[in-house]
């Protein structure tokens, strides 16, 4: 029995780009950064001090400032962004729908902000001081719990928490739900907010993030350039519609991309250091295509997971050489975290939205900060800029801290 179509119907964002996708495609097509100085706390004592933030983003706008004030700021991104989504697809759930639709949301660190706040709290005053919301505030599974209380979505609610690669294994979990016909339609992809003292501490003493562009934040994200010393963190979400091709057909809806492969891996090697020869990479890039039925030489773009740091990005180089062979040249590659940082759970929802809108706009973005290539990322990673070029297959990578790896593939829609 053949499988159903999944297709995307609807697209939504929050970045440091931008408080909505439009704009947010705008700009990146455009090669503006979105990164800047910290500004959530007092970073003066910390070596790194620039991340991708989330501006002007009032949450009472959209969301009643009493649940507001019961949920961390990833909560509320992902309230936030649901809406957004919902509007974006004209999509309504009803009596008869509820239970087809799904919320399968990718979290890397969940309500880290929450847990410094009401530890400091404890310490100063004491076990009274501490809201009876800490834990539902805190824990990762209340972003897709919430999505389901606002939008009426009653059927599988999950979390999928693996590091970086969260968003990418949330969608292909959607995805599967799908495929297995337990729902129609799938709320996913991946939100995070963890620029607070703590996670910054905590990756800085990784020796994970940038450093040396304090004083020009817009350089500091450099996939692939020889002068790259590490990612620049990011906040957000990244969500998409999923749904059957026969329901979205039945509605008449808006089609960005078809979604066709999936695949995941694991290194089994280092808890944040992937194998250099880039295997694992190249085991869920072959598992992706595989469960797509396509040949490597389908491909034409990729979104590269491209974090700026040294291991990782010639890591992936290498993976994408193996995998695609002589093609590999051919394939256009962006790295959008270039712009935008890494958004840690939620970089693979957003940089799927930029996938889905790359083929349906024939639009490619550009990868900038790109002055010197490091002479072992030897691809073409549109350093010049966007390019208009039509594809009709891309994919979409992810790669976690444990060794956890996520790929998928998405077809340029056409009717």
């Amino acid at each position: 029995m053949s499988r159903p179509r999944v297709v995307i119907t609807g697209l939504s964002g929050l970045t440091p780009l931008a408080n909505d996708i439009e704009t947010t495609w705008k700009r990146l097509v455009a090669g503006e950064s979105g990164l800047g100085p910290i500004t959530h706390f007092d970073c003066s004592a910390y070596d790194s001090r620039i991340a991708g933030e989330v501006k002007d983003f009032v949450p009472e706008d959209v969301i009643p400032a009493k649940q507001a004030r019961r949920m961390d700021r990833f909560t509320q991104f992902a309230v936030a962004a649901a809406q957004m989504l919902m509007r974006d697809a004209d999509f309504r759930i009803t009596e008869d729908n509820a239970y087809d639709v799904g919320v399968i949301l990718g979290v890397g660190l969940g309500g880290l902000q929450t847990i410094e706040t009401y530890h400091a709290k404890l310490l100063q005053s004491g076990p009274s001081k501490v809201s009876p919301f800490l834990i539902p505030m805190l824990i990762s599974n209340m972003g897709p719990g919430q999505i389901a209380m606002f939008t009426g979505a009653m059927g599988p609610n999950i979390v999928t928490t693996t590091a970086c690669a969260s968003a990418i294994h949330g969608i292909g979990t959607a995805y599967s739900e799908i495929l297995l016909g337990r729902i129609t339609a799938a709320i996913t992809g991946g939100v995070e907010a963890t620029i607070t003292p703590l996670g910054v501490a905590g990756f800085t003493a990784l020796k994970a993030l940038s450093t040396h562009f304090n004083d020009d934040p817009a350089r500091a994200s450099r996939p692939f350039d020889k002068d790259r010393d590490g990612f620049v963190i990011g906040e957000g979400a990244g969500l998409l519609l999923l749904e059957t091709l026969d329901s979205a057909r039945a509605r008449g809806a808006r089609i960005y991309a078809e979604l066709v492969g999936y695949g995941a891996s694991d290194d089994a090697y280092h808890m944040t250091a992937p194998r250099e020869d880039g295997s694992g990479m190249i085991r869920v890039m072959r598992n992706a295509l595989r469960d797509a039925g396509l040949a490597p030489e389908a491909i034409g773009h990729i979104n590269a997971h491209a974090t700026s740091t040294l291991l990782g990005d010639r890591a992936e180089n290498r993976a994408v050489k193996e995998v695609f062979g002589s093609h590999a040249k051919k394939i256009k590659i962006s790295a959008t975290k270039s712009m935008t940082g890494h958004l840690l759970g939620a970089s693979g929802g957003i940089e799927s939205v930029f996938t889905a809108l790359a083929l349906y706009h024939e639009m490619l973005p550009g990868t900038i900060n790109l002055v010197e290539p490091d002479p072992e990322c030897d691809l073409d990673y549109l350093a010049d800029g966007s390019e208009k070029v039509a594809c009709e297959y891309a994919m979409c990578n992810s790669f976690g801290f444990g060794g956890t790896n996520a790929s998928i593939i998405l077809k340029k829609w056409t009717d």
